[in-house]
């Protein structure tokens, strides 16, 4: 693929498939894959030409990330966050013209992002979100201070988009939360490294910024209410991840059925092993063209924030659903450390807790059907049923009246 091109529908990421076991195995992306997606144009597909992209269509970027997140889930988590979420979040809320020296390098793979999020209290609740930044002083700019915990690329990317509260001072009635564009490589920061189940190649870790410098043009107010509608294309990757993920498990879980014998017949004879497959073929269809609506909707421009959150739901406990049932069919091989389908499964329970929880997104969805928000009221369950109440003090229940 070159730059000349604005829509390609076919994507070969073979070399990056064959080097996926490794990935996992070493917990490292190796360097020839970084090389191959940038020969491929991937990191620039999801951004207009006026800012470095390539402009291409909707289903050529969903084409493009499902290719992608079949070949290495780990690759692919990695390059997507950082060439589709962070450029998305700067391209939205800061001035391209002044943001493009951020914005380009992500674009030609020089430069690797980190959307930075959660904290080591905080996660879905952006309530809990303590990370701050205030004005620096006399000498200019802001910084800020916080740690950044479980973050995609935090311990080798060269750019934070920091999501933050902000000091305000006496008449400052602006939003109370920023994105802060933060240098990496610079004094005040340090990262480290966690260990994870899943998604073992993908870098992931924590920040720790310490009085970290901004420039001024790098912090853009946001009401975070907006920010949720930006948002949502990390909820879309997770689920592009979850569908080359089950079709992973379905093609292994299908060559085995093919391949082994049992009771002097292959497994794929068997009525219930074909219903398994026939089950995930059918799940693994509806969503991708769930997920294709969803991305031809947010690339026009519109809100498509809840038809994302519930297509997140659905997509990443499919994949579970069908990464389970490749297990099943290979037994005992399935389980073994290493094999494709036991990386797969990992795999897919990562993408169900990455970029907003299941059940915080199925909160959201009640929220639309007009039920309104999840509020907890204390209630006394036990006193209305006459429960709780022990004269002979032995086991909580109320005696009957003596018999007369």
């Amino acid at each position: 693929m070159n730059g000349r091109h604005t829509t390609v529908t076919a994507f070969d990421f073979s070399g990056i498939a064959v080097r996926a076991a490794e990935t996992d195995a070493t917990a490292r992306i190796p360097s020839q894959n970084w090389k191959d997606l940038v020969d491929s144009g991937y990191l620039r597909l999801f951004s207009p030409r006026e800012i470095g992209g390539l402009g291409a269509d909707p289903l050529t970027q969903t084409a493009a990330m499902e290719a992608l997140a079949r070949a290495c889930p780990g690759t692919y988590w990695s390059a997507t966050v950082s060439a589709l979420l962070c450029v998305k979040l700067i391209s939205a809320y800061a001035d391209p013209r002044t943001h493009d020296r951020l914005i380009r390098p992500l674009l030609s793979g020089e430069r690797l992002a980190c959307f930075a999020v959660a904290e080591t209290t905080a996660g879905s609740d952006s309530g809990t979100i303590r990370t701050t930044v205030r004005a620096a002083g006399p000498g200019g700019g802001f910084v800020i201070r916080g740690e950044k915990s479980r973050i995609t690329n935090a311990p080798n990317a060269d750019l934070a988009v920091v999501l933050a509260r902000r000091e305000r001072l006496a008449g400052d009635d602006g939003p109370a939360w920023c994105l802060a564009f933060v240098d990496l490589h610079q004094p005040g920061v340090s990262r480290y490294e966690i260990p994870r189940m899943g998604l073992r190649g993908m870098p992931w870790g924590g920040l720790v910024l310490d009085d970290a410098h901004i420039a001024p043009t790098d912090l853009v107010p946001v009401p975070i209410e907006e920010l949720a509608e930006t948002m949502a294309w990390g909820w879309l990757k997770n689920s592009f991840a979850a569908i080359g993920v089950a079709e992973s498990a379905l093609a292994a879980a299908t060559r085995h059925a093919l391949e082994r014998v049992s009771f002097g017949r292959p497994l794929a004879h068997m009525e219930g092993v074909q219903a398994q497959l026939a089950q995930s073929r059918a799940q693994i269809d509806a969503t991708r063209l769930l997920a294709r609506r969803a991305a031809c909707e947010r690339a026009a421009g519109r809100s498509a924030r809840d038809l994302i959150a519930m297509l997140k739901i659905y997509a990443t406990e499919m994949a579970v659903e069908v990464a389970a049932r490749a297990v099943q069919i290979h037994g005992a091989t399935g389980v073994t450390h290493g094999h494709e389908v036991e990386r797969l499964y990992r795999d897919a329970q990562m993408n169900v807790i990455g970029g907003f929880t299941s059940n915080r997104l199925r909160e959201q969805a009640a929220e639309g059907l007009g039920l309104g928000p999840a509020v907890f009221r204390a209630f006394d369950w036990v006193a209305p049923a006459g429960l709780g109440h022990d004269p002979a003090g032995l086991d909580g229940f109320p005696r009957p009246a003596a018999a007369a």
